[in-house]
């Protein structure tokens, strides 16, 4: 081989070992360079991770204040609440002692009869303000007996016991939830108390259950009959109304017609088994 031959020839193998060790190089950046890629798609991904648990931590604060603030307001609003029917309680006592009192002292007996009769009325009165918020801390409520007692406490307060006065609760024994019990309740008291106006006599509550229309609580009684054209949606007076919105308030159904025999008038109320 000559001189000329053996330089090309190692000219080739070390132009061969540059090249080899550029590529490796270059792999070798490439390799660097997809670690760094890597490193900081990573950094980066840690970030995102860092803001969002602590933007997500934020919220949890947040929202663990303002239901500590809920709680502080119900409670704040459960003890006004049970410090205003205290209050109404006691005054409500006392006006009793003051009005009986006074029948005592008073020397007109028809005075002191009258003043002994608002007495026991204001205390009847009571009883079914007490009633009626019975249910407050129970979950259901068997209807008929807790009728039963309110018709009683109302019988007191609108009659005065008057035996050729009563209201009589009949019917099925029925279970509800305490969120209907309590505006049955008050239903109840309204159609009592306008009925009270009306009657000559005996009141009826009764209470049933039927496969199609589910529960049913009627008043009745055996005043004059309502006119044909009786619209309960129409002019109403402010105790129907009240009883319209309750209705509602249950998903009910008001339904008004004669009572028993074409005689007096009765008010349907029309409600399901759940509020």
């Amino acid at each position: 081989m000559s001189n000329q031959e053996s330089r090309s020839s190692a000219a080739d193998e070390s132009a061969g070992q540059v090249n080899s060790q550029w590529i490796a190089s270059q792999w070798i950046a490439g390799q660097i360079n997809s670690q760094w890629i890597a490193r900081r798609a990573v950094e980066s991904l840690q970030q995102r991770v860092t803001a969002i648990a602590a933007e997500l931590t934020d919220a949890l604060a947040r929202e663990t204040a303002l239901r500590r603030e809920k709680e502080e307001l119900l409670q704040r609003q459960d003890t006004l609440t049970q410090e205003f029917e205290h209050r109404l309680v006691n005054s409500l006592q006392l006006i009793v002692s003051l009005l009986s009192l006074q029948s005592r002292k008073t020397d007109s007996p028809e005075a002191a009869a009258q003043l002994s009769m608002a007495a026991k009325r204001v205390g009847a009165f009571g009883r079914v303000h007490r009633r009626l918020h019975l249910l407050d801390h129970l979950d259901t409520v068997e209807l008929r007996q807790y009728v039963g007692h309110l018709c009683e406490d109302l019988t007191d307060m609108l009659f005065d016991g008057n035996p050729a006065h009563l209201v009589v609760v009949e019917g099925a024994k029925i279970e509800v939830p305490t969120r209907l019990g309590i505006p049955l309740g008050f239903i109840v008291n309204e159609l009592i108390t306008n009925a009270a106006k009306h009657a000559n006599g005996e009141i009826t509550v009764r209470l049933e259950t039927t496969p199609d229309l589910g529960h049913c609580l009627s008043v009745s009684n055996d005043g004059p009959v309502l006119p044909n054209d009786f619209d309960p949606g129409g002019k109403a007076g402010l105790g129907l109304k009240i009883i319209q919105a309750l209705v509602r308030g249950i998903n009910g159904r008001l339904q008004v017609g004669p009572g028993r025999g074409q005689q007096g008038a009765s008010f349907k109320v029309f409600f399901p088994s759940t509020a």
